[in-house]
């Protein structure tokens, strides 16, 4: 009997780690422009052997830059992805100073930032429709929500509305994640999280393993509050930079355990094994700077 327990748990979490595996996050960088198209076959190719099914591309356009065209380098590393087999939610558009300025504006000030913020999304997202014509199963809006900056309920309302009003223009389901800080108590952030799932937004909660902002304890218990709707982001990395400098981090092995009902998600890409040429990449390019 202790045997086939045993072998049963082997199983079990085997399973477990292939099913976090099924979705994955990708942070597209400029250095990323320096692959081959052999090497982003390759690390499509071993993505989908990993059992990924769903690749989540944080943005497309980050501030000036756009990460290329139609027939640039992500269009055509996409279409790759497309050959192996990879379902595509599709960033959008983010703004650099994004965290800045939604710590300095009040309530009257974000609404109109975030405004203006959806409509070059929306306006985006007509771009990519129309020219790099991707087959997509979702759009990604690369703004996440933390519990600090959101702290006050009118705010979380009124984000809220906009958020379920640029959703219902969107062609396929929107989906957007958060991180929590320690700043709402888990039952609240919870129950925030789950509003915005049940008007039919695909939420994604930042387990925080990677960055470390709060104690193992305490993001279980934030975890165990989140409904069923929400779903949960591993953490494949281990932030080395200290608060204040340039984000630097180390892979790291995602967390195993299930979800409960929650689906699950890795971030990201650069951090896994295979994905290691973009890491290599990366830190070449910040060396050579």
């Amino acid at each position: 009997m202790k045997r086939l327990t045993l072998i049963t748990l082997l199983y079990l979490g085997l399973n477990l780690g292939a099913q976090a595996e099924e979705r994955l996050f990708y942070q597209p960088l400029n250095s990323d422009a320096a692959l081959s198209r052999e090497q982003w076959r390759e690390i499509w190719q071993a993505s989908a052997r990993q059992g990924v099914r769903t690749l989540i591309v944080q943005w497309t356009a980050y501030g000036d830059s756009h990460l290329g065209n139609a027939h640039g380098w992500l269009a055509d590393s996409l279409r790759q992805a497309r050959e192996q087999g990879l379902q595509l939610v599709l960033g959008l558009y983010m703004d650099p100073a994004y965290y800045q300025r939604i710590e300095q504006l009040d309530s009257a000030g974000l609404e109109t930032y975030w405004q203006a913020q959806l409509a070059g999304s929306l306006e985006r997202q007509h771009r990519l429709r129309k020219d790099w014509k991707l087959p997509v199963s979702g759009w990604y809006l690369p703004m996440e929500l933390d519990d600090l900056r959101f702290q006050a309920a009118e705010r979380r309302s009124t984000l809220q509305h906009q958020l379920q009003d640029f959703a219902h223009q969107l062609d396929a389901p929107l989906h957007l994640s958060a991180f929590s800080a320690g700043h709402l108590a888990p039952r609240v952030n919870g129950a925030w999280l789950g509003e915005l799932a049940a008007g039919g937004i695909q939420v994604w909660w930042q387990d925080g393993a990677g960055t470390g902002r709060l104690a193992p304890g305490v993001r279980d218990s934030y975890a165990a509050a989140l409904p069923c709707g929400v779903g949960i982001v591993r953490e494949a990395f281990r932030q080395t930079s200290a608060e204040g400098q340039p984000f630097r981090a180390e892979p790291a092995a995602p967390d195993a355990r299930p979800g409960a009902c929650h689906a699950t998600a890795v971030f990201s890409l650069r951090y896994r094994p295979w994905g290691k040429p973009l890491l290599d990449q990366l830190l070449m390019t910040k060396a050579g700077q």
